[in-house]
């Protein structure tokens, strides 16, 4: 933040809109690699993806760790910012709820892809959880309420639970002898009331 004349701090200048775009084209294509190949994945492989030079990925994350927790509050957005948007645009709240928790294993499925590195001794990720928790669970109570309210669902659902039983369900993901989707498919079918 600069001062001003006045001594009021100023809020950082806004990114233009196609920066933001490029930004988010960055951090999918990073995002993908990491699902394929793990966060190791080489800087040249996310770079080709996004179809960027190698110098770009580094001038907007300096070093991987920078990368991993972007990457990670991008997709965390990204699933925020579904929930509001589903509720409003989906035939019934039982409906958005659905899309979105089918959102949700879609990161969950890339979360266990950084999972190695949010688990490491960096400092860069100590607030990613917090950061996780803070941003989804209003956004999965909130769908749920709207359910309840239609009487779509049982109303003593809990989002935190939620959210740690569809991770926990997502953690398998991995064995191709095990359809995470159809597990989690099968719990929020069973939120429906008779």
């Amino acid at each position: 933040m600069a001062d001003n004349d006045s001594g009021e701090a100023q809020p950082a200048p806004r990114k233009r809109a196609d920066a933001r775009r490029n930004e988010a084209t960055l951090l999918d294509a990073a995002a993908s690699a990491f699902v394929t190949s793990g966060v190791d994945a080489p800087v040249r492989d996310i770079a080709a993806r996004a179809g960027v030079g190698v110098g770009t990925i580094y001038r907007h994350f300096p070093t991987r760790a920078d990368l991993i927790v972007a990457v990670y509050r991008h997709q965390v957005e990204a699933c925020a910012q579904a929930g509001p948007t589903l509720l409003a645009t989906s035939s019934t709240p039982h409906a958005a709820l659905t899309q979105w928790i089918d959102l949700f294993v879609d990161f969950l499925v890339t979360k266990h892809g950084l999972a190695a590195a949010l688990q490491s001794d960096n400092t860069a990720f100590e607030s990613l959880h917090a950061y996780f928790i803070d941003r989804l669970v209003p956004v999965c109570a909130q769908l749920l309420d709207a359910a309840a309210t239609a009487a779509d669902i049982r109303p003593d659902v809990n989002a935190f639970e939620l959210l740690r039983a569809v991770g926990n369900l997502c953690i398998g993901a991995g064995d191709p002898r095990y359809d995470a989707r159809r597990m989690v498919g099968l719990l929020v079918a069973g939120l429906r009331l008779p």
